[in-house]
């Protein structure tokens, strides 16, 4: 399978095997897994009914996660973190952790490599650790090392000067802006990731990518608005609570038709190379048809 897509009324909720017994009110659907023909990442919707807790553990992934509503605590031995709308994290890979919520929480997991379930799905469960008072993220603090926000804000050029700017403003603070296209890096080298990234895209009416593949694979969680969007031809139209998948390899395509801007949660892994990350089929059918002028001119 190249790609996947699940609308959110399709969701279908459980708790993950390996927190079978380990967790309450702990629930998740998988979007992204070894059954979906993934072979790099595992994505999924989690929610934390008021009261529940996922047991402590430890992956061999990175785990990246992004809360939607709610308000969801990290506890790890570091301390304990409550991540409210539109706060996202990485857990490094052997970091010890657990979650839990007093009020509820809707959030997305993002984990690479992808987790294995003859493996127990990458997952152990060490003693658990203390809970302490969490504290709210704070991005000025320099300290803070794998926690961070984003919001509408932070996708609008303008609020990008150094007085608006939570963190100072610097080249790692950029936004990426073309075609009517803008791209927010969130998780990456930056904040510890080896294995993936996490970042906010957002296109504003009209805003078009075409026709393109890369060498890994990518998930589109819908944040804001709606979008068209193509997979290895195959057309959909994509809105809030919307998740996509393309596999390597996967020739895809978004545009916006509006009204408004669509804004989304992309993850990808592995982390891009350098170079030739994108695939564009324009660039190579502009190739493949200059050589057929080519060879006609050569056969005259």
């Amino acid at each position: 399978m190249t790609h996947i897509v699940r609308h959110a009324p399709d969701r279908v909720p459980a708790t993950p095997a390996e927190f079978e017994g380990r967790s309450e009110g702990y629930a998740v659907d998988a979007v992204v897994d070894e059954r979906g023909g993934a072979i790099q990442m595992g994505f999924r919707i989690a929610h934390l009914a008021p009261g529940g807790w996922a047991a402590t553990h430890i992956h061999s992934f990175e785990e990246s996660i992004y809360v939607i509503d709610g308000t969801l605590v990290i506890d790890t031995t570091e301390g304990s973190t409550a991540l409210g709308p539109g706060d996202y994290g990485l857990i490094p890979l052997g970091m010890t952790h657990g979650l839990r919520s007093d009020a509820g929480a809707n959030f997305a997991e993002m984990q690479a490599p992808l987790p294995r379930a003859r493996f127990g799905h990458d997952t152990q469960f060490p003693a658990s650790l203390p809970a302490s008072v969490p504290q709210a993220v704070d991005v000025r603090d320099p300290r803070n090392r794998h926690f961070g926000h984003i919001d509408a804000a932070s996708m609008d050029p303008a609020m990008q000067t150094q007085d608006r700017l939570a963190v100072s403003a610097s080249m790692r603070t950029a936004l990426l802006v073309y075609s009517g296209i803008t791209v927010k890096m969130m998780v990456d080298s930056d904040l510890g990731a080896d294995l993936s990234t996490m970042f906010m895209v957002q296109y504003e009416e009209g805003g078009f990518a075409g026709a393109h593949d890369h060498p890994l694979e990518e998930t589109y969680l819908i944040i804001e608005g709606a979008t068209e969007a193509a997979f290895d031809g195959s057309k959909y139209r994509l809105g809030p609570g919307d998740v996509a998948w393309a596999g390597v390899g996967c020739v895809h395509e978004f545009r916006n038709l509006g009204p408004g801007r669509v804004r989304w949660l992309e993850t990808q892994a592995p982390q891009p190379p350098p170079r030739h990350s994108y695939r564009f089929a324009r660039d190579w059918s502009y190739l493949e048809n200059a050589l057929a002028e080519e060879a006609r001119e050569n056969a005259t």
